[in-house]
């Protein structure tokens, strides 16, 4: 719940930025760096010294604390006026949200053995096709009624009752319960950490595979949504012909079905593999991006939506089969001791390749090249390159 909730507050301005954009006048450099740095910059570097704490102290405080407090600068995101005033609350977002996941995936780690880390993370990574899913009908069902500040700020009080939830409800296990009894953990420093880690040849090479798939991912997440309605200026939403709530719908659907079949089975399938070749946690996910990366290209060339939308449905499920595997080999190469750490060290490269420069580049050249081609085929041309 608190992953699902963390990725609708992240996408949730993808969902929301055309009406930002009409409300408040925002070009798309501006718009970019919302969606982009502003977030991951302090999101990926406060990940660090939350990890080195959530491998010494209760994690699941970490968690409860860390929803609270990017909940409320959600809620504060809705209440800004001006686009520094909006860039600091979203930076907030980002600082809370550093503590989600490090302590999360030593959570889990210590509740499944290696041989079931893959699937156990792919379940808990269904948080990011679901959340994305959910701001994308939530957007759709609240913005025509509430507007998009009224959604911010909704979404913000929802997100401070979960920290209320996680702090009563759930119990912090037993660190490296599933290694055995003998286990002797002795704490590890931050540049220690990071030299163990960096040390490791199939750690690196999973974390740059990574953020150069998820750039062009989260550039297309926070960027389809304003296509789309410039493309198709009945789509906009405030128009009042239900349009734009019905692509929320199929966009919230896609993301819910086929990234989350991706991201599943995934999960469930290279783990299978796996087990005759380890190999598997590579070359499984790279293989289904030679379908999945032309899609995504081809979709924004289209003259239709519903092949649009087909297009954006192939490359999805594609682009959900990394995220157990990936996983799951960030806390398995990882000593026991330093895998909040790892998860730390792993969404410090992901993120800021990848969360902070796909939408802010998309954001920069658009607005670049909108003077000679034009807000749409900017966005195009943006988009594909």
């Amino acid at each position: 719940m608190a992953y699902i909730f963390s990725f609708i507050d992240r996408q949730i301005m993808g969902a929301l930025s055309p009406s930002i954009k009409a409300d408040l006048g925002f070009e798309d450099w501006q718009l970019g760096l919302l969606k982009g740095f502003g977030f991951a910059l302090l999101y990926t570097t406060v990940g660090i010294p939350i990890a080195w704490l959530a491998d010494r102290y209760s994690r699941i405080k970490i968690i409860s604390i860390s929803v609270f407090f990017w909940s409320l600068f959600t809620a504060f995101t809705g209440m800004a006026n001006s686009f520094t005033s909006m860039l600091i609350a979203r930076t907030g977002v980002g600082i809370g949200e550093a503590g989600g996941s490090p302590p999360s995936h030593s959570i889990i780690s210590d509740l499944y053995p290696k041989e079931k880390r893959a699937s156990a993370l792919g379940v808990y990574s269904l948080g990011i096709p679901i959340g994305i899913a959910f701001s994308y009908i939530l957007a759709g069902i609240l913005v025509e009624t509430l507007g998009w500040r009224g959604t911010l700020i909704a979404l913000g009080v929802a997100g401070v009752v979960l920290a209320l939830i996680i702090a009563l409800a759930v119990r912090e296990p037993k660190r490296g319960q599933m290694e055995g009894d003998n286990i002797v953990l002795e704490p590890v420093s931050i540049g220690k950490s990071i030299k163990t880690l960096a040390k490791i040849p199939s750690w690196w090479a999973m974390c740059m595979g990574i953020a150069w798939v998820s750039f062009g991912g989260y550039a297309v997440a926070n960027w389809g949504v304003d296509y789309i309605v410039r493309f198709l200026p009945e789509y906009a939403p405030g128009v009042g012909n239900g349009k734009f709530r019905w692509l929320m719908l199929m966009l919230g659907s896609i993301h819910l079905v086929g990234y989350g079949a991706g991201t599943y089975y995934g999960a469930v399938i290279t783990e299978k593999l796996a087990k005759k070749n380890i190999s598997a946690y590579g070359w499984l996910p790279g293989a289904v991006l030679i379908i999945g990366v032309p899609a995504l290209i081809g979709a924004f060339w289209v003259q239709n939506i519903y092949l649009h939308l087909a297009l954006i449905t192939v490359y999805l499920i594609s682009a959900g089969v990394y995220l157990g595997p990936s996983f799951a080999a960030a806390q398995t190469l990882a000593p026991i001791n330093m895998r909040a750490m790892s998860t730390a060290l792993f969404f410090l490269i992901l993120n800021l390749i990848a969360l902070g420069g796909g939408p802010s580049y998309i954001g920069l050249l658009s607005s670049a090249l909108t003077g000679h081609y034009g807000e749409v085929h900017a966005l195009r041309l943006a988009i594909t390159s």
